[in-house]
C-alpha cells in the first residue's frame, strides 16, 4: 500500500495513508525504529448531531496533496452525509521532532453545531508489541506514551484550551480492540493509564456556527527521556503550534528554491513534481547519513521485510542527484556513513540498517555445488566511488578527499582491482536487481567507472603508483568486457557467467545493461546506439502502461503470470537520459519532454513516485515512494535544462552559479 504523503527532518518522519491517517512514525533514524506496528494506525474520527464517522469508513472523500514548494501536507477530506469539510495541515518542525496536525473544521450545514473530533495514536514503540505504557498527565494535560528511551507525549487545542476527553487502555490483545472503539459515541471513558499494548483516544470540541470553520491542533513531540518530551511539548505550547508550521514552512520553501532555476520551456506540472523529488529525496536522508530507499513500511505487510534500510547503490544515486541539484551539504552525510561502513577488505555488504549496522540479506555465501562466494553486489562498491567523485567534482573540497582516501577511497579501489579473473573480467556477484549470481554486464560497466574515479583521486592527491594500478585494471575490464556483446542479438547480455560456470551465462535484454556501457563509457558510441534500439524493441511495455521493463520475462511483483512484466520508473527515465545525451537540436527533446509527463502523470496526488507500475492499469506497485525513482526524475530535468542550455546558448543557472 503506497503511502499518500511522507513527511520529515532527518531525525523524524512520518508516513499516512489514503485515508490521511498516521501509518508509520520513525524516530531517531530515518526508516529504523518504526513506533508503529503492521496493524497499528492512528485513526482519526468526527462526531456531530449524534453520527460518529472514521476517516477510513467509506464515507470520506480525501485530497492529499503538499503545499506548493513546501514540505507541508495539505488534505481536504469532505463528508457529505455529515457536511463537513476539514483541511488538514500537517508538519513537521525543521529543527526539532515535533510533528503538527492543524485541523480547520467548516460547518456546511444550515444550523449551528457541536463538533467533537477524537484523535486515535497507536504507538508501537521501537516496533515491538508490548511492554508500552500510556497515561494521562494532568499536570501537562498530555498524553505520554513510553517505552525505554522512546518517548511521545501528544497534547492538542481547541479554541485556547485543551482536549476535552481521554482515555487510554489496551489495543488488539486480551480481546480489546481498542480505545478508538469508545470514541464511537461521542464520549470517552477517561482511563488514566495502561500497560502492554496500548493506545490511547483524546477528544476536542468545539462549536461552529452555520457557514463558518474552527480550528483544532494537535501536536506529538518525541524524545528518548521524559522530562525532555515535556519540555519539548512545553516549548510547542508556548511557541504556538501555528508558528512553527508558519517557520516550517519558510524554510522548506527557501530550500527548495536555493537554486533559481530556469526551467526552460518545462511545464509548470514537470517544475513541481521537480522539487516535490527534492523534498522526498531529503526526507529518506537522516542526520545519520542513513540514504534508505523507501521510508513506506507497508510491504512489511505482504512479505518478509521492508525497504527501509541502506543499500549502498540506491544511496549512491541519492547522493548523485542531490549533488546534481547543488545539495551537497545533504549528501556528504552519506559519504560519512559509507566511510564508517565499509569492511576491511574494501567492499560494501548488501545493505545496512540506518544505525550502521548490518542489515538483512538474502545473498548467500555458498553458491551452485557448495561453492563459496561473497555475498555481495560489487556495483554497490563501485557506486559509491562514482558518485564520490561526482560530489567531488562539485564541492571540489580536496581535503574531505584526503580525509577519508585510506580509509575508504583506496580500500575500494583495491578492492575493486583485485577482486578479478584472469582475464580481467569482476569475480561473479549479485546484480544490480539482487536476483542472480554472475558476471553481470552492469557490474562490469560500474567497476570500470569505479577503477576510473579510483584513478582520478590518487592522480589528485599525488599517488602516481596507485593511479597507474587502477587504471591499467580500468583498461584491462573494458578490454575483457567484449565477451559480453552478443552480436547476433545485438545486445550486451545481463551476464556471461563467471570463470568456472558455477554461475550461469544469461543473453536476456537488461535495461541496467544498456544503462551501464552507456553511462560509463564501456564501449562506442555505435554500439551503444545498436543496443538502445535493441533493448527498447525487447523492454517497451506494450500492455497500456508504457515505460521501460527491467529485463525480459521479469517476475517480481507480476500479478499476472501472463505479463510480460511491470515498467519501472527508473529504466524509463534511463531512456530520457540516453535520448538527453544524444539530442543535437530543441525538436529531439520533445520525446524527452512526453516521457518526464509520463513520470508525472505516473505518481501520486501528492507527487510521491513509486518503483513499479502494473502493466495495464499503471497502478503504483511496491515500495511507494522510492528515492531512486525520484533520484531519476531530478537528474533527468537536469540533464534535459543543461542540454537545453547547450543547444540554444541560454543558461538555466542564475548568474552567480555560472561564475562559479
Amino acid at each position: 500500500m503506497a503511502k499518500s504523503l511522507v513527511l520529515g527532518n532527518g531525525t523524524l518522519t512520518v508516513g499516512f495513508d489514503r485515508f490521511a491517517q498516521v501509518k508509520d512514525c520513525y524516530f531517531d533514524y530515518v526508516g529504523l525504529e518504526n513506533h508503529m506496528s503492521e496493524e497499528s494506525v492512528h485513526r482519526v474520527g468526527v462526531w456531530v448531531d449524534g453520527s460518529f464517522s472514521w476517516f477510513s469508513d467509506g464515507t470520506w472523500q480525501f485530497e492529499i496533496l503538499y503545499e506548493d514548494e513546501s514540505m507541508i501536507g495539505r488534505t481536504i477530506a469532505r463528508n457529505n452525509n455529515l457536511q463537513l469539510e476539514i483541511v488538514i495541515t500537517d508538519c513537521v518542525y525543521n529543527e526539532k521532532p515535533v510533528f503538527i496536525r492543524d485541523f480547520s473544521i467548516t460547518n456546511k450545514a444550515e444550523n449551528d453545531r457541536e463538533v467533537r473530533l477524537f484523535l486515535n495514536h497507536e504507538f508501537r514503540m521501537y516496533g515491538v508489541r508490548k511492554g508500552d505504557t500510556v497515561y494521562y498527565d494532568p499536570n501537562n494535560k498530555a498524553i505520554v506514551h513510553y517505552k525505554g528511551r522512546r518517548v511521545a507525549v501528544i497534547s492538542a487545542m481547541a479554541a485556547d484550551s485543551t482536549f476535552s476527553d481521554y482515555t487510554v487502555g489496551l489495543s488488539t490483545i486480551e480481546g480489546r480492540e481498542g480505545t478508538w472503539k469508545d470514541a464511537e459515541d461521542g464520549h470517552l471513558s477517561r482511563n488514566s493509564i495502561e500497560h502492554g499494548t496500548v493506545d490511547s483516544t483524546i477528544g476536542c470540541k468545539t462549536s461552529i456556527p452555520k457557514g463558518e470553520s474552527a480550528t483544532i491542533v494537535c501536536w506529538t513531540v518525541f524524545s528518548k527521556d521524559l522530562e525532555e518530551a515535556l519540555s519539548l511539548n512545553e516549548y510547542v505550547s508556548r511557541r504556538s503550534p501555528g508558528r512553527l508550521i508558519e517557520t516550517t514552512r519558510d524554510f522548506w520553501n527557501a530550500w527548495v528554491n536555493k537554486i533559481p532555476y530556469n526551467f526552460k520551456d518545462l511545464p509548470e506540472s514537470i517544475v513541481s513534481q521537480f522539487k516535490k523529488s527534492l523534498f522526498i529525496l531529503r526526507i529518506h536522508v537522516g542526520e545519520n547519513g542513513e540514504a534508505v530507499a523507501s521510508v513506506d513500511a507497508d510491504m512489511l505487510q505482504w512479505g518478509r521485510d521492508t525497504y527501509t534500510y541502506v543499500w549502498p547503490r540506491d544511496g549512491a544515486y541519492l547522493a548523485m542527484a542531490l549533488d546534481r541539484a547543488n545539495y551537497s551539504e545533504v549528501s556528504r552525510r552519506f559519504f560519512d556513513f559509507c566511510n564508517e561502513v565499509i569492511s576491511e577488505d574494501g567492499f560494501f555488504y548488501h545493505k545496512y540498517r540506518p544505525d550502521k549496522s548490518l542489515g538483512s540479506s538474502w545473498h548467500g555465501w555458498v553458491g551452485e555445488g557448495e561453492s563459496i562466494q561473497l555475498p555481495i553486489q560489487e556495483d554497490e562498491t563501485a557506486l559509491v566511488l562514482i558518485s564520490l567523485w561526482n560530489h567531488y567534482e562539485k564541492t571540489k573540497d580536496i581535503e574531505y578527499i584526503e580525509k577519508i582516501y585510506n580509509s575508504m577511497i583506496k580500500k575500494a579501489g583495491n578492492f575493486l582491482l583485485g577482486f578479478r579473473d584472469e582475464k580481467g573480467l569482476p569475480f561473479a556477484s549479485y546484480d544490480l536487481w539482487e536476483m542472480k549470481m554472475g558476471v553481470h554486464t552492469f557490474t562490469v560497466a560500474t567497476v570500470y567507472e569505479g577503477l576510473r574515479s579510483a584513478e582520478r583521486f590518487a592522480d589528485l592527491l599525488g599517488k602516481d603508483y596507485e593511479a597507474g594500478a587502477y587504471r591499467k585494471a580500468a583498461e584491462e575490464v573494458k578490454l575483457a568486457s567484449e565477451v559480453l556483446w552478443k552480436e547476433n542479438l545485438s545486445i550486451y547480455g545481463k551476464s556471461n557467467g563467471d570463470s568456472d560456470q558455477v554461475a550461469p551465462r544469461d543473453n536476456a535484454a537488461d535495461a541496467s545493461s544498456f544503462y551501464g556501457v552507456w553511462k560509463y563509457k564501456l564501449c562506442s558510441e555505435e554500439r551503444v546506439a545498436i543496443f538502445y534500439e535493441s533493448m527498447v524493441s525487447k523492454l517497451h511495455c506494450s500492455e497500456g502502461a508504457g515505460g521501460i521493463l527491467r529485463f525480459e520475462d521479469d517476475a517480481y511483483f507480476r500479478a499476472n503470470p501472463a505479463s510480460v512484466g511491470n515498467p519501472w520508473i527508473i529504466t524509463t527515465a534511463w531512456q530520457a537520459q540516453y535520448l538527453i545525451s544524444k539530442a543535437t537540436d530543441l525538436s529531439q527533446l520533445a520525446e524527452v519532454k512526453n516521457i518526464l509527463n509520463w513520470i508525472q502523470a505516473k505518481s501520486l496526488a501528492s507527487g510521491i513516485l513509486p518503483e513499479q507500475l502494473d502493466p495495464v492499469s499503471a497502478a503504483p506497485l511496491s515500495a511507494t515512494p522510492l528515492a531512486w525513482s525520484h533520484a531519476e526524475f531530478v537528474v533527468t530535468v537536469l540533464d534535459y535544462l543543461e542540454k537545453h542550455s547547450e543547444l540554444t546558448g541560454e543558461s538555466h543557472l542564475p548568474e552567480i552559479e555560472k561564475a562559479e
